[in-house]
């Protein structure tokens, strides 16, 4: 009677599923906090070309002509300013775009290649789910951040390419947590009934199978843009970032380098508080939605 129920649940298709996704998540009181913190960013992302009070590479000066730097927060300059004279609140606002746009592009991307291959693995089995595997076994043996290191140093620090890099390095994972998904779902009675009733391939993944791994692709999503976010400030904490665009681990790469990173705190802290305040929420999110979709993790 269960596998009936979940059959016409899952004939929705997986847009109702997304849905329900976002309803799960607001009953949630952690994912409803991660959700507002994340919305603030992306907010802050958004409109930080129309609001940040100067351009981050604008170099200030004090009344008597000279080089502004390393002052402590003021009026003018409510998060001071770098030791090169750059207002920290215009760099933090448009790091925050940069977070935004790596996190969400790369977390899509990887998102798509993780689903697409632990769909197509688990749902054909066979000779395809052992060719797929191996590729996987093999793509888990390259160690991440070395890797990141090189492939961005060869390839020229942009944020297309941190993307791609990322992208390339955190689908594997995923595609397995997947397909172990998918292995479940192809069992259910509803998708036997499917094929022994005719539907295509495509009708049984789309109807059926992708609707009800969902949750997991959601979950993968969501830590996804988490690692995606933390690797793109580690590169450019180590100076392979995109040089024509301010970001919070540059930031913090230039603070380090100027030898400001112990003394000019306002500098500093916001970048990190930033990063800690960004990740936790996309931890939130997470651990709410999983509680709520999955009965034994629920609070009494």
């Amino acid at each position: 009677m269960s596998d009936l129920s979940h059959s016409s649940g899952a004939s929705h298709g997986w847009l109702a599923s997304l849905r329900q996704t976002f309803r799960l998540l607001m009953q949630d009181s952690f994912a409803a906090s991660g959700l507002i913190i994340l919305g603030m960013f992306i907010v802050l992302a958004i409109v930080a070309p129309i609001f940040a009070p100067y351009d981050p590479y604008e170099v200030m000066m004090t009344e008597a002509g000279r080089l502004n730097r390393l002052s402590p927060p003021t009026l003018a300059h409510p998060f001071g300013t770098t030791a090169y004279g750059n207002d920290v609140l215009s760099q933090f606002m448009h790091g925050a775009r940069v977070a935004m746009i790596v996190g969400l592009v790369a977390a899509l991307a990887v998102g798509l290649v993780s689903t697409v291959v632990g769909i197509v693995a688990g749902y054909f089995g066979g000779w395809i789910d052992d060719i797929l595997m191996r590729l996987t076994d093999v793509a888990l043996s390259i160690p991440t951040l070395p890797f990141a290191i090189v492939a961005v140093s060869l390839l020229g620090p942009s944020l297309q390419n941190i993307i791609l890099v990322i992208s390339v390095l955190f689908w594997r994972n995923g595609a397995r947590i997947i397909r172990s998904a998918v292995l479940t779902e192809r069992e259910r009675v509803y998708v036997r009934w499917a094929r022994a009733a005719g539907a295509s391939h495509a009708h049984v993944i789309f109807h059926h199978i992708l609707p009800n791994t969902i949750r997991v692709v959601f979950l993968w999503i969501t830590m996804s843009v988490a690692f995606a976010i933390l690797t793109e400030a580690s590169l450019s904490f180590l100076g392979l970032g995109d040089p024509s665009v301010i970001s919070w681990g540059q930031m913090l790469n230039t603070a380090f380098s100027s030898g400001s990173l112990r003394t000019a705190w306002w500098w500093v802290v916001p970048p990190c508080l930033a990063l800690t305040l960004l990740v936790s929420s996309l931890y939130l999110i997470g651990r709410g939605y999983e509680e709520q979709t999955n009965p034994r993790l629920r609070r009494v």
